[in-house]
């Protein structure tokens, strides 16, 4: 090797070992929050039964804390640049360890509902201003491998959440799902203040008060109206949510579409490649959250398995999720996002047939077998559609994206969980009725999630025929390339 190699590679290894004591901070915080998003999904049956409450209001432990989370993905950038992205980096950690304390503590679904907004609101900037810290901070020829460690902890977390979480609820408490994060937290709080970087501060606009009130207030009441319509969809609560939901969101976008720097930069679905693009991925998460939420529930009520049981038969999801996705980035480069969405778009559907027709008799591999095609589906065409959305959007505008998509996603996830939760929950009662039954049976149980992984996939279908219309968009070679517009957050 020539010396002018040698000097070359050794540059490059003290750049990264540079910049490795704040990405183990980020790291850790990142990890710490993801494995949260997914571990309480397993702990929904044992939540229910410490606190005798139903299902329609232990679901709100997942849907507050990705309603929060929506609320505040927008701000991560104005905050960051505002107050400096190390501050306020190390604030949501500990407002997301404070919260998770204090989630521990509770003993009423009311005050867990509660704590677990209050994590949301921490836990929400968390991933963007990450993501646009570690970009910053990476010396400009190593981005792609300091972003490929970035990715450890967000395939690693939703592999090792259900399962850590199981085996914590059948043998210790559920307490301890919230308390483990008490020293992640900490010792993220302390690397971070020693080893992140201040970041210059930067001149910002003056901040949307209307969005940020209107937003919430619109997504929180039709989910809320959405979750009442399990009890009457002419009941008093469930009108007045849809109702109010539905004016706050219309309001929401006239303002949205007036402001000169809105929350959310709405002006990007003037683009119908985008639109068409955005369309498909919320139809895709509202099928992958729903899942994410229902199959504990199916395994540990239906079948009779345990928390830790049921975090180990999940496993194949995420792992084939992490196997599939590197594939179908290399794919889409090649073949473009359509492709990708069409293929996992087929395999999301046979999933969901095949946890339809389960029955209370079915083996284990029955189990995992859906899920690992659930996983391998979504991992294939996940990158190559946010890529897509991003190369489709006007240039002027793929700044923004990021926190628009970001902000979607966890408002699918509420809406998912809420509207399942009353199909689920609504084809109960009328079995039950049927039947004469006080309580269900495990032929209620197996009835009412076949009939609503049935509904999820014709959701499903419809995602493969949207997918139908998606086109390659038109990259201009001028224009900032999208790997980087994609860490801008907006």
């Amino acid at each position: 090797m020539s010396s002018e190699a040698k000097q070359d590679q050794a540059a490059s290894s003290s750049s990264i070992g540079a910049i490795l004591a704040p990405l183990v901070a980020i790291i850790v915080g990142i990890f710490m929050v993801i494995l949260d998003g997914t571990a309480v999904n397993v702990a929904i049956p044992k939540l229910q039964e410490e606190f005798v409450s139903s299902l329609s209001l232990i679901q709100w432990t997942v849907t507050g804390y990705a309603l929060a989370q929506a609320a505040v993905i927008p701000l991560a950038g104005w905050l960051s640049d505002r107050f400096g992205a190390k501050r306020i980096f190390l604030i949501s950690i500990a407002l997301f360890t404070i919260g998770s304390g204090l989630c521990a503590l509770a003993d009423s679904a009311e005050m867990l509902i509660l704590f677990r907004i209050l994590q949301g609101l921490g836990g929400g900037v968390v991933m963007p201003i990450s993501m646009a810290f570690v970009y910053r901070i990476a010396p400009k020829d190593k981005v792609g491998a300091v972003m490929g460690m970035m990715g450890i902890p967000i395939l690693l977390a939703p592999a090792l959440g259900p399962v850590l979480a199981g085996w914590m609820v059948d043998y210790v408490s559920w307490h301890w799902i919230f308390l483990i994060n008490l020293p992640i937290g900490i010792i993220a709080v302390i690397l971070g203040i020693r080893t992140l970087p201040n970041i210059e501060r930067q001149t910002v606009a003056a901040l949307d008060l209307l969005g940020i009130i209107l937003a919430p207030l619109a997504f929180a009441a039709l989910s809320y109206g959405v979750t009442q319509g399990g009890t009457s969809w002419t009941s008093t609560e469930t009108l007045v949510g849809i109702c109010v939901g539905a004016v706050a969101l219309i309001l929401f976008i006239f303002v949205e579409l007036r402001r000169k720097n809105p929350l959310l930069e709405l002006r990007v679905f003037r683009s119908g490649n985008f639109t068409r693009g955005i369309i498909v991925q919320w139809v895709s998460q509202f099928a992958l959250f729903g899942s994410f939420f229902l199959v504990p529930l199916f395994l540990q009520q239906a079948h009779g398995y345990s928390a830790f049981e049921t975090g180990l038969i999940m496993l194949p999801q995420a792992i084939a999720s992490g196997l599939f996705m590197p594939i179908g980035g290399k794919l889409s480069d090649r073949f473009g996002a359509r492709p990708m969405v069409l293929s996992g778009m087929v395999l999301v559907i046979a999933a969901a047939l095949l946890l339809s027709n389960m029955n209370a008799g079915d083996g284990i591999v029955m189990v995992m077998l859906p899920l690992a095609l659930l996983g391998a589906g979504m991992g294939l065409f996940m990158m190559p559609l946010n890529t897509h959305l991003i190369q489709s959007a006007p240039q002027n505008l793929v700044g923004r994206v990021t926190s628009l998509t970001n902000a979607a996603q966890q408002v699918m996830s509420s809406l998912a969980i809420a509207t399942l939760t009353t199909v689920s929950g609504n084809k109960m009662k009328d079995l039950l009725t049927d039947a004469q039954k006080p309580v269900p049976g495990i032929e209620e149980w197996t009835s009412t999630f076949n009939y609503t992984f049935f509904i999820l996939m014709f959701i499903a279908i419809a995602g493969l025929i949207l997918g139908l219309l998606l086109r390659k968009p038109k990259i201009d070679p001028n224009a900032e390339p999208a790997a980087e517009a994609h860490m801008v957050v907006g």
